[in-house]
C-alpha cells in the first residue's frame, strides 16, 4: 500500500495540472507556500491536516480527494490498514476511511483524541457540514461560540464554515466517527 503522503502529493500534483494551475496559483489560493506544495507533491513532505485544510479549500475540492484510490463494489475500511493523519504530536489521528465521490457527496473518518489534546479547524467552506458520532470517551466540541459536551453513543452535526475545536479533557481515549457532507456539492450533483 503506498504511504498516504505520496498519494496526497500524486493527487494534488493531477488536480492542479488538469487545471492549468501553477504552484504560484495554488499557494496563491491556498496560502500555503509554493516550497512546500512543492515538497508535498514530490512527497517529501507529510503534511498536517491543518495544511491540507488550507489546500483543499483553496482549491473547493473535498479533503478526500486528495487521498482517492480506485473505486470498487464493495470497500471494507480497518483503520489498522489506514495511514493516519497525526497532528499535535500523535494526540489527534484521523483516518480517512472512505474518500469524497461525487455520488456521494461526503467522506468519513475514524478520529482518535489522546487526554488532555486539543485540535482547532479552520473553517470549511460553506456548504459543508459535519455529521459526529461519539465511540469512546466524551467530546468537548466548540463551535460558534458555543461549546458542547457529546459523551459515548451520542452525535453532533453542525455547519463547518467557522472555526471549531475538538477537545479530551477527560482520561479516556476520544474516538469518534466524522461523516463531511458536501451540501453545495449536492446542490450540483
Amino acid at each position: 500500500m503506498e504511504p498516504i503522503h505520496k498519494k496526497v502529493g500524486k493527487n494534488l500534483h493531477a488536480i492542479r495540472k488538469s487545471r492549468g494551475l501553477s504552484l504560484d496559483n495554488v499557494a496563491e489560493m491556498s496560502g500555503v507556500s509554493k516550497a512546500m506544495l512543492g515538497q508535498i507533491e514530490r512527497g517529501d513532505s507529510n503534511p498536517t491536516i491543518s495544511v491540507l485544510w488550507r489546500i483543499v479549500n483553496g482549491l473547493g475540492i473535498s479533503f478526500t480527494t486528495l487521498i482517492e484510490e480506485v473505486d470498487s463494489d464493495v470497500t471494507i475500511a480497518t483503520p489498522g490498514d489506514i495511514d493516519p493523519f497525526s497532528e499535535e504530536d500523535g494526540a489527534y489521528l484521523t483516518f480517512p476511511l472512505f474518500p469524497y465521490r461525487l455520488r456521494n457527496k461526503f467522506e468519513s473518518y475514524l478520529v482518535v483524541i489522546e487526554p488532555g489534546c486539543e485540535h482547532s479547524s479552520e473553517p470549511h467552506n460553506d456548504g459543508v457540514e459535519e455529521y459526529i458520532f461519539v465511540q469512546q470517551g466524551v467530546l468537548d466540541l466548540e463551535q460558534g461560540g458555543e461549546r458542547y459536551e457529546v459523551p459515548t453513543g451520542s452525535a453532533v452535526h453542525f455547519r463547518a464554515n467557522q472555526p471549531h475545536t475538538y477537545r479530551n479533557p477527560g482520561t479516556d481515549t476520544v474516538k469518534f466517527f466524522a461523516v463531511i457532507f458536501y451540501a453545495d456539492a449536492a446542490a450540483r450533483g
